[in-house]
This record gives structure tokens, sequence and C-alpha cells, in this order.
């Protein structure tokens, strides 16, 4: 009795299956992408809510928003820890000594879910420190301020950006990108500051730091606040003045940036689209401007 031979592949058949699969891959590669990239804006959106909620429970149950930065250079954020269900974090706070205390330093280093955007690539500019992606708008946000909803927004909690996603710092001391570096100057300087006033020491290479939102305890400039005195995403870089504050804007890896509102809403802008005259009427609450198209 003859025995069945069983046919196989050819080498031809082989090559003709593994370019099949290879396309399939290819075609699945970017869906999968677009997936993730969706994902994670989903996520920080869903944090920059949050953020606005508690403003809003804030100021429901103290009367007022709290300080950008205090005396002690403590953030926003740690007033509003009792609100994002991290009260066990805001008692373990000395609030009467600088957030540089040691005392401070365990809580310092506490990571908190809700204040990391999934959109940055960069997780911790410091490891012994908590980061941030969030900013306060310093025109509401600022030393010792006491804004209050709807008395503090006579242009009208919809129109007026309080939070902002950005991009944190990778420690870097040399000028490689503004998305991550920054230029930091005197306290003096900030007296007549100009929104170009980074671009020669950048170009000198000096006075670089790349420590932008370390810490989310830190309410000084660029660690706690931000201002919008450049375009979205601009190619000039941002400016602090000792933390006391300076120049600078949000910043992300693609046009997309992430706004919290007044009233609590996220807002996607496009940094291409946005022109600076909007951004700045959108970040004052009481310049009576009216907000123009691009918005």
């Amino acid at each position: 009795m003859r025995k069945s031979r069983r046919a196989g592949y050819t080498l031809f058949q082989l090559l003709i299956l593994l370019a099949l699969v290879l396309l399939l891959l290819g075609m699945l590669f970017p869906a999968l992408h677009k997936v993730q990239v969706v994902s994670k804006l989903t996520q920080s959106q869903n944090h920059l809510k949050n953020l606005g909620i508690a403003l809003h429970n804030h100021n429901d149950a103290q009367g007022f928003l709290p300080p950008g930065v205090d005396a002690q250079h403590f953030s926003a954020t740690v007033k509003l820890l009792p609100y994002i269900e991290q009260d066990a974090v805001y008692r373990s706070i000395d609030l009467k000594k600088s957030i540089d205390d040691p005392d401070n330093a365990k809580m310092r280093g506490v990571r908190i879910k809700i204040l990391e955007s999934p959109r940055d690539p960069i997780e911790q500019v410091n490891a012994k420190w908590g980061p941030t992606n969030y900013l306060y708008n310093d025109k509401v946000f600022f030393l010792d301020s006491k804004a209050r909803i709807p008395g503090s927004f006579p242009d009208g909690l919809s129109n007026t950006i309080v939070t902002g996603e950005t991009l944190k710092g990778d420690g870097g001391t040399k000028p490689v990108t503004v998305l991550r570096q920054h230029v930091q100057l005197s306290k003096d300087a900030l007296k007549g500051i100009k929104p170009d006033a980074g671009v020669t020491p950048w170009k000198d290479g000096k006075s670089i730091v790349g420590d932008r939102c370390a810490s989310w305890m830190d309410g000084r400039f660029l660690q706690g606040t931000f201002n919008g005195a450049l375009r979205l995403n601009d190619s000039q870089p941002d400016v602090s003045c000792a933390g006391a504050g300076g120049v600078s804007t949000l910043r992300s890896l693609d046009d997309i940036i992430l706004v919290g509102l007044g009233d609590g809403a996220v807002r996607t802008v496009s940094a291409k689209r946005l022109s600076l005259k909007t951004l700045q009427y959108a970040l004052d609450p009481a310049d009576g401007m009216v907000l123009g198209d691009d918005w």
C-alpha cells in the first residue's frame, strides 16, 4: 500500500503568506496607535475635569478658590488635595513650614495619578518629587489670591481658562528644546519683562533649566502657574524670574492643547490655530473682550 504524502508549502507560498501577515500588521498598528492616542487624551481630559470639580467644591466650602501660591510656596493643588481624595496626604503636610523643609520631603515625593498626564512620556523631573502636568492661570491664581466663583469672573466662567495641560521638564541644563527646558532669570528681571526675554540667554546657552512642573506641591511660576505671554507651543522659550513670574505658555508634543474652563468644562484647542490675542483674552477673567472665531 502506498502512503499518501502531505503537500507542503512552497517557498513562494510562504513568502506570500508572510507578506499578507506584514500587510495586516501594517494596517493594525496605526489603528492601535490611534486608539492609544485617543485613550490618553480622554484620561487627561478627565484629570482636568476632576480638578475643575475640585475647584468648585473648594469654592463652595471655603467661599473662594485656593491661592495660586502662598508665603510658603504651596500650590493651589495642595489646597485641593482634600477634594481629589488625597486628604491623608494633605493632613501630612506641614503648611507652616516651607515646601522645601525636610519635614515635607516625604509628602513632596508622593505621586498622584490625577496630576500626571499620560500624554507626557516623561514621568518625573526629579525622582524625589511628585510631578504635575497641570498649571493654573496666574491671572486667577496668584500670591495669596482669593478669587471667587462667580464674582471674579465677569467675562463668564465658560470664557475663562483656569487650568491647562503642559509638558514637564526633563531636568536638562542645555538648550535642547523649549518643550522641556526654559530660562531661569533673577527676580529683578521681572520688572518690564518682554515676551522675548529668554531668546538671547537661550541662544547663548545660559541660565537654562529643565524643571518645569517638577513638583505639584510648588506653586511658583512654571511649577504651579503659567501666564500665556507666548503663543501655545511657541518657539520662544519660557522664562521664570526666580518663580515670581515671567513668560510662559502651554506646551504639548502635538497640536492639541487641553485647557480647563471656569465652569468645569475641558476644551481642546489647536496650538496652531489659536491666536495669542484670543489666548490672552481667554486667560483674563475680567477684560471684557470677546473671544475670536479661533476659540
